[in-house]
């Protein structure tokens, strides 16, 4: 017989990914419109400072931004933002990080937005210096961390804030960025799961933020490994020198103006911090055609697409003996529409954690979100999944019901 997918010759089963575009379960589907713009981007070869040129042009068109870079996914660009923070414009600067010493290098954080992602932030050479409590998630109280105490921390040593974007996040980034910016100290924001709405791709900016980070293979739809950095020029400016191959004489670097204003440099640094982290001109543009389209679709119609699989799903799981599923639409916290499973755990003997291993661990594999089943809820989003897959992930539930109904 003869194998239908790449997948299948590597003999790597594939997933229902009813979770999120998490990158543990390797985003979500990309549409044919990219995956033939990356493939024609293969048989050519091009500039890659042209590229991320150009690439600076439509990322700020579409966010507002004073300039814009595509990044390997939004920690990379976390990396390469707090390293332009740390250095500006300085090669020698560049080419010692991750050694810090001497150099402005601290970054302000507030203790309520620490998370295993600012890893990326710690790799540039910094120390992160958390501020504020947060009464409201220890259930001690209502309040956080204020903007008052983010200006009390800045010293001659901050070399930026860090701000973790979300539907609660405190304090508000207006208030925040003022505080910085009365010391002259950037305003570093990790946005890399709040699109959609597409509006937030310019919210942050507009909002004062110096860089904002994106992620380009979540709800964008991009390649996984492409994110996108943006914001004040020099900053921008600075990440790229800490990011492309500077393999060149001096005399034959001719940057992009979009990009890179020659005249401000004494000279390229070496290969910078973020060398690692390359981006091919693949990732460059199958981003670039992805934020196009996603633009061009707008939240609207995403949303009713989205909508219509999670009404089906609710629809094939009505009527199901010890559960309840709902369709949770569009809130204050999101717009993506999801199906929320509610089960009777003491009557189906079964917890909603189990559910979610039996799921995952079944033929075929469905990866629900688990971040409700200490409720005795199991979540089903649509954002990764392909036409057809909530037929298959009702078929699955049932299943795993009725085998747990059955002993």
């Amino acid at each position: 017989m003869t194998n239908s997918t790449v997948y299948d010759r590597l003999g790597v089963p594939t997933v229902i990914n009813a979770h999120t575009t998490a990158t543990r379960l390797s985003g979500g589907i990309m549409r044919p419109e990219v995956a033939e713009a990356m493939r024609e981007a293969t048989q050519w070869t091009v500039d890659m400072a042209t590229l991320q040129g150009r690439a600076c042009e439509i990322i700020a068109g579409h966010t507002g931004a004073e300039a814009g870079y595509v990044t390997a996914g939004a920690a990379a660009a976390l990396l390469l933002g707090t390293a332009a923070c740390v250095t500006g414009l300085d090669p020698a600067r560049m080419n010692r990080l991750p050694d810090t010493a001497g150099m402005r290098n601290e970054v302000i954080v507030p203790r309520s937005h620490r998370n295993f992602y600012d890893h990326a932030v710690r790799a540039a050479g910094v120390t992160l210096v958390e501020v504020g409590l947060s009464d409201r998630y220890a259930g001690a109280g209502v309040r956080d961390t204020e903007a008052w105490e983010i200006a009390a921390a800045i010293t001659e040593r901050t070399a930026a804030v860090l701000y973790v974007a979300g539907h609660d996040a405190r304090p508000p980034l207006p208030a925040v960025v003022a505080a910085a910016h009365a010391a002259g100290v950037p305003v570093l924001v990790d946005a890399a799961a709040q699109l959609p709405p597409a509006a937030n791709l310019r919210r942050f900016i507009a909002e004062g933020a110096d860089l904002v980070c994106f992620s380009g293979g979540k709800a964008i739809g991009g390649p996984q490994a492409s994110g996108i950095l943006c914001g004040r020029r020099d900053l921008v400016m600075a990440a790229a020198l800490q990011h492309l191959d500077q393999d060149i004489h001096w005399e034959l670097w001719n940057p992009p103006p979009a990009l890179f204003d020659k005249a401000r440099l004494p000279g390229l640094p070496q290969h910078g911090i973020g060398r690692t982290a390359k981006v091919g001109k693949e990732a460059v543009v199958g981003l670039l055609t992805a934020l196009d389209l996603f633009v061009a679709e707008g939240d609207d119609t995403r949303t009713a697409r989205w909508t219509a699989q999670m009404q089906t799903l609710a629809a094939a799981l009505a009527g199901l003996a010890g559960a309840t599923a709902t369709l949770v639409g569009r809130s204050r916290r999101t717009i993506v529409p999801t199906v929320h499973l509610t089960l009777d755990e003491d009557a189906l003997g079964l917890t909603a954690l189990e559910v979610v291993r039996r799921l995952q661990d079944g033929e075929p594999s469905v990866h629900a979100n688990a971040s409700r089943v200490d409720d005795g809820i199991v979540v089903f989003s649509p954002v990764a999944l392909r036409p057809g897959d909530e037929h298959r992930i009702a078929d699955r539930v049932r299943s795993v019901l009725r085998a747990a109904s059955e002993r």
